[in-house]
């Protein structure tokens, strides 16, 4: 019986419907200090799994762990009556060690 070669799979379109934007605030920034977690806006529908599976094949790097958490939006008033802005997702994502992901490089 032959051996399964380890295939490194490009991205597909459905990952970057995953992985929608990094999140760079000061808390993203204290968090990824170590410089092996990322922080992550994903699509609300994808699970840990897809996440980690996306990141992997985007930016080329062995994920270890990934959190999530969801925010509600923000409750705006106008004259016309209240609204509300759209909610979100966001992925904590852990590099394995060795792993690096470069959001800033050249700005």
């Amino acid at each position: 019986m032959a051996k399964k070669k380890a295939v490194t799979a490009a991205a597909k379109v459905s990952d970057y419907a995953v992985v929608l934007s990094p999140v760079i605030t000061e808390k993203g920034a204290m968090v990824g200090a170590s410089g092996r977690t990322v922080t992550m806006k994903v699509d609300p529908r994808a699970s840990k799994e897809e996440i980690r599976r996306a990141v992997e094949r985007v930016f080329s790097v062995k994920v270890e762990g990934v959190r999530t958490c969801r925010f509600l939006g923000k409750v705006k008033r106008s004259a016309r009556g209240t609204g509300r802005r759209a909610g979100y997702k966001k992925a904590y994502v852990t590099l394995a060690e060795g792993s690096k992901i470069d959001l800033v490089e050249g700005l």
